[in-house]
């Protein structure tokens, strides 16, 4: 891989501005995507889903914890697998304590599903030493309704949206051949004794999560908060930021 190219100050800076008036247009834009997001319509889960944990067979809405918002990862872990998707693995690292907090602080709680028996998922997260919430959905509907185990014999495929008609030009007609487990985010929003599925993510879009505000874009409820660009000092002092104003 080649380096950047050597350049002057005055050259970097120069160029340094023409970016960040790119990365500010992309922050806008994605401002505006994260709006259109929140606006999308919801759909009532009708369904009793059962999953198994630690304390026992549960229901979806007792996985939101009492909380409003409630964020599934989807982790690969098909039933016959002894360890889980290394792909996953990777991106569960990454749920740490202090995540987990500042999602609770905005009313959301962030669990882990997979097909694969407790038995086995406790083991794999013993052996990997985490601590977050992880479910077992074996047994039940739960990852075909949500489009992350495929399999034909058992549901219509169905994969980042698109039947099995729009994925064969793709070249993703496999697909509609045996069982395949899938990586995705499903979110959900509780309302008294009903709960709301208002979003899934599949495919290369979940590359793009991050630290708690990430998730939260991807909620019906959002940041629950708003900012504005600073504009001068007393700004800067009433959003409690770094005052780099001057």
């Amino acid at each position: 891989m080649s380096l950047p190219k050597v350049v002057s100050e005055s050259e970097w800076l120069a160029a340094r501005k023409k970016l960040l008036a790119d990365e500010k247009a992309m922050t806008k834009a994605r401002d505006a995507l994260n709006v259109k997001r929140r606006e999308l319509p919801m759909v009532k889960v009708e369904k009793d889903y059962v999953f198994e944990g630690p304390g026992g067979r549960v229901g979806l809405t007792d996985l939101f914890d009492g909380r409003r918002q409630l964020i599934v990862q989807h982790f690969m872990f098909d039933p016959s697998w002894e360890d889980g998707c290394p792909s996953c693995t990777a991106a569960a690292d990454e749920i740490s304590a202090g995540l987990l907090a500042h999602l609770h602080q905005r009313d959301t709680t962030l669990v882990v599903v997979s097909r694969a028996p407790l038995e086995k998922i406790e083991r794999y997260k013993a052996k990997k030493g985490w601590t977050f919430p992880w479910y077992s959905s074996y047994g039940s509907d739960f990852n075909y309704d949500f489009h992350v185990t495929i399999d034909a014999t058992v549901a219509p495929i169905m994969w980042n949206f698109r039947t099995i008609d729009e994925l064969e030009p793709l070249g993703m007609g496999w697909m509609a051949e045996g069982s395949s487990e899938q990586p995705g985010y499903s979110m959900f929003l509780r309302d008294g004794d009903e709960v709301f599925h208002t979003y899934s993510m599949y495919a290369r879009g979940t590359e793009m999560l991050g630290g708690s505000y990430y998730f939260l874009d991807l909620t019906a409820l959002g940041r629950q908060e708003e900012w504005e660009e600073p504009k001068g000092r007393a700004d800067f002092a009433r959003q409690g930021l770094p005052d780099f104003s001057s």
